[in-house]
């Protein structure tokens, strides 16, 4: 019989973690770094599951064998390959017949395997807790300042050996604005998002702080969870100062893409009513005329500056100029205490 393992964050660094759910279920979410060896494909799931229900276990059960038998040398072989001979820990929803399969079919022929125990919801649980109180060992730096100000380049740019920069924004494929899904592909479901934000928490090194950009509660489809939110809102924040004409320059450089133009033009009709219709219409003529500075002036004057932190309730623990990284990341450093 195979061992049956209880979730540890240390197993994603010396396991090979092998998901036997189907293709949808893994895209849904997945355990970090895990592998997709699935026993029943999406529709073959749909069939067992209508079996299972309606003719009971036994005849779901020989459904399945029917389906599956002919992939077994090729399951086998796909995990020990993966494997490469790392221990090896196989999971599904719940620790059932599905994880059971494959370890079973590994240990005869004599490739070691352990389960996890509770499978896939063992795992989210984990997760889901440690966003409900979030309680982070190192200092929290949120980094504030208005749309096209460099935010997150300049957070690309700081030295891994002062900072833990997790990027919210890369991680959400979103920039939490407008225009802020160009570029960066569909959207990660919410479990997937929550998933790989844990698994950035769970690497920071616990020497440095973890610096993040500020964010609304929600950047685009996807929510911050649990409480994190407000623990943003109580943590370090500091304020990013730029000057209306850099920030035209920078979002001027980021949009600057022809293929760009016409989901640019479908953001535009999104935000129309707020714009209102003669704001509207000079936008949508800068764009027409591939004048992207003076489309980024026009979205500045007219959208961002009048929607993002025209109210601001907090004061910030320091201001940092965003002009010139480099000396943004000493001046960061002070304000910040290290």
């Amino acid at each position: 019989m195979p061992r049956i393992l209880p979730f540890s964050p240390q197993l994603l660094d010396t396991q090979c973690i092998v998901d036997a759910r189907t293709p949808l279920e893994f895209a849904e979410d997945h355990l970090p770094g895990a592998i997709n060896v699935p026993i029943l494909t999406n529709a073959e799931r749909v069939e067992i599951g209508t079996l299972y229900k309606q003719q009971g276990p036994q005849i779901a059960r020989v459904r399945g064998l029917q389906l599956t038998c002919h992939r077994f040398p090729a399951i086998v072989a796909t995990i020990t390959e993966a494997a490469a001979g790392r221990p090896i820990l196989v999971y599904c929803w719940r620790g059932g017949l599905r994880s059971e399969s494959i370890a079973q079919l590994l240990e005869m022929t004599g490739t070691p395997v352990a389960k996890l125990q509770g499978g896939y919801k063992a795992f989210r649980q984990v997760v889901s807790g440690f966003f409900e109180s979030v309680s982070l060992p190192v200092q929290l730096v949120v980094l504030h300042g208005m749309t096209g100000s460099g935010k997150t380049e300049f957070l690309q740019q700081l030295p891994a050996s002062d900072w833990t920069v997790i990027d919210l924004e890369g991680l959400a494929r979103h920039r939490g604005s407008a225009f802020g899904s160009l570029g960066l592909g569909e959207q990660p479901p919410q479990k997937r998002f929550e998933t790989l934000l844990w698994d950035a928490f769970r690497r920071a090194p616990l020497d440095r702080p973890i610096v993040v950009e500020g964010e609304s509660k929600r950047i685009g489809r996807v929510n911050l969870p649990g409480n994190l939110y407000e623990v943003m809102a109580e943590s370090t924040k500091v304020w990013c100062d730029v000057s209306v004409a850099t920030r035209v320059k920078r979002l001027a450089a980021e949009y600057a893409r022809k293929d760009y133009q016409q989901p640019m033009a479908e953001a535009l009709e999104r935000i129309r009513k707020k714009l209102g219709g003669e704001q509207y219409t000079e936008l949508l003529q800068r764009l027409e005329a591939w004048d992207v500075e003076g489309l980024a002036q026009g979205l500045i004057e007219h959208y961002y500056d009048k929607l993002y932190y025209r109210v601001r309730k907090w004061e910030p623990q320091g201001t940092i100029s965003l002009e010139e990284y480099g000396a943004a990341s000493e001046s960061l450093k002070e304000v910040c205490g290290i």
